[in-house]
């Protein structure tokens, strides 16, 4: 079932590999690319100080076309990026342009990475892991493939909760009677977007509490968790917050443990963690 869910996902995206790209070419002419661009290297500059850029090795996954990559990559880090779907490459070679020699461009499922244990630096992902039939297989790899000291940074939101929640659905219905009212263009519209919605039906993250549930099972994996419910009000532009208000992004950061720390006593004593506490007191208030 999960490979043919897989496959199904990885069909639609081929489908929307241009009109995506279209939205990703738009966030790189706006104000949109200067606050990606700060919030994400604010983070990694931090996290690493005393390195240069060239110094540290990103792996962004699902990269689809290209937009974190290519700004990371003007901005002097190693870039990896990785996509399911070979037309979102494509797409993200032609917007990288002569950055594309700067970018290591690879067809990769999220779930099953073809990179040996501890190779990056930082992992980094922005609306993927709601769209896995096996996202804590994926979290598992992405762990493995960070190195010690790392750094984990993953956007996402409760995309499609409204299939399963009635107050989700008449807040999402709402979001869509507003963007009309504003004569803003509506995200949630448009060609196949019910092929999606059956899609969600059949993805384990459509009815998780998040990113509660992203917390607990990275606590699981070992690492050192923390979530901002609150970047999308940093990240977005206005049309996203509208079309979107119901289904607010957040950020979850993980952080490997070094080396001497990732002993199973440690991962059994992080696991225990995870089942006791309550992950919404992980999850930073600004």
């Amino acid at each position: 079932m999960n490979e043919v869910i897989l496959l199904e996902n990885r069909a639609y995206w081929m489908q929307r590999a241009p009109s995506y790209s279209e939205v990703n070419r738009e966030e790189l002419t706006t104000k949109q690319r200067k606050v990606w661009k700060q919030v994400l290297t604010e983070r990694i500059s931090t996290h690493f100080s005393g390195r240069t850029p060239d110094q540290v090795h990103v792996l962004e996954i699902g990269t689809g076309p290209g937009f974190f990559a290519i700004l990371l990559a003007k901005a002097g880090y190693r870039i990896t990026a990785i996509d399911l779907t070979p037309s979102m490459l494509d797409e993200a070679r032609r917007n990288a342009g002569e950055l594309c020699d700067c970018i290591d461009f690879r067809e990769m499922n999220a779930q099953a990475l073809d990179f040996d244990d501890g190779t990056f630096d930082v992992i980094l992902s922005r609306n993927v892991t709601w769209n896995l039939p096996e996202p804590e297989k994926a979290y598992a790899e992405w762990v493995r493939v960070l190195k010690p000291g790392g750094l984990l940074m993953n956007f996402d939101a409760n995309w499609y909760v409204y299939l399963y929640d009635d107050v989700a659905r008449i807040a999402w219905q709402k979001d869509r009677e507003i963007s009309m009212e504003e004569e803003l263009e509506d995200y949630n519209v448009g060609d196949n977007f019910d092929h999606m919605e059956e899609i969600a039906r059949q993805l384990p993250l459509t009815h998780s509490k998040r990113p509660a549930w992203d917390i607990e099972t990275l606590m699981k994996l070992g690492m050192s968790v923390q979530a901002d419910p609150r970047i999308w009000e940093r990240v977005w532009s206005h049309q996203e917050k509208v079309n979107f208000s119901s289904t607010p992004m957040f950020l979850v950061c993980g952080e490997k443990p070094d080396a001497c720390f990732a002993s199973d006593e440690y991962r059994r004593i992080m696991h225990e963690r995870a089942d006791s506490v309550d992950a919404r007191a992980l999850i930073a208030e600004e």
